[in-house]
């Protein structure tokens, strides 16, 4: 009796799955048959939708160019203000360390090593360095006369500033603010055993020098390099 209760069982169970089986491809046939009398459900993209949708890429694509390209403005900004900061250290080491340029004899004896660099923001074009315009360019020399200021065959190397960037503004400041230098040169000389920094070239008692570079895609992109007399160098 409990066999026959048992086969009977299974004969219902198998009956209620197959039932089931039957209703889920009953309903899956329904829902295919449906879809096909149903174009919308199958059709592609249209036209229109396929211009919004690369129209929105498009702009999208603009907006990432553009943040780019100014990002990389004031990335470059930036570096140019580092290397301008680097060579004044420069100057300042080989100065206070003693250095003796090497291939070059000093005009006077004894001489205290003494290094500089020169600064133009004019635009015309300087005849000892291939026409590079001034404000594209800054000139590191030794001071082999002692005389304060650059003379030509005193240059060490000139630093063409690459990418279309450009010293915009040289001035001297304190606690009332900047104002522009008195000419369009700068030029900043260390010598041994002075750490400090002697301004030269229209300067006056200031707080610091302040150097501007600016970016060649957007005059709002600048750098700033600020060099106090202490010696003191500093980039914002």
């Amino acid at each position: 009796m409990k066999k026959l209760f048992k086969i009977e069982k299974n004969k219902r169970l198998a009956r209620c799955q197959a039932g089931m089986t039957h209703s889920i491809n009953s309903g899956l046939r329904s829902e295919t048959q449906a879809r096909r009398g149903h174009p919308e459900y199958s059709r592609g993209m249209t036209y229109v939708e396929l211009i919004v949708v690369l129209s929105i890429f498009a702009v999208m694509s603009t907006i990432v160019m553009f943040s780019y390209n100014k990002f990389q403005a004031k990335v470059d900004v930036k570096n140019l203000a580092s290397d301008i900061a680097l060579k004044i250290i420069e100057a300042q080491k080989s100065a206070v360390n003693g250095v003796l340029p090497f291939g070059y004899t000093p005009d006077v004896d004894p001489w205290k090593p003494s290094y500089g660099i020169y600064f133009n923001k004019s635009l015309n074009p300087d005849p000892d360095n291939n026409n590079t315009p001034f404000n594209e360019e800054f000139t590191y020399f030794a001071d082999l006369d002692q005389g304060g200021d650059l003379d030509n065959l005193e240059v060490l190397n000139f630093t063409k500033i690459i990418k279309g960037d450009t010293i915009s503004s040289i001035e001297e400041c304190d606690s009332g603010g900047c104002s522009s230098i008195g000419g369009d040169d700068l030029t900043i000389i260390f010598t041994r055993p002075d750490s400090s920094a002697v301004f030269s070239s229209g300067t006056s008692g200031s707080d610091y020098i302040q150097i501007t570079v600016e970016s060649h895609r957007s005059s709002d992109i600048k750098a700033k390099i600020k060099i106090y007399p202490s010696g003191r160098v500093q980039i914002d």
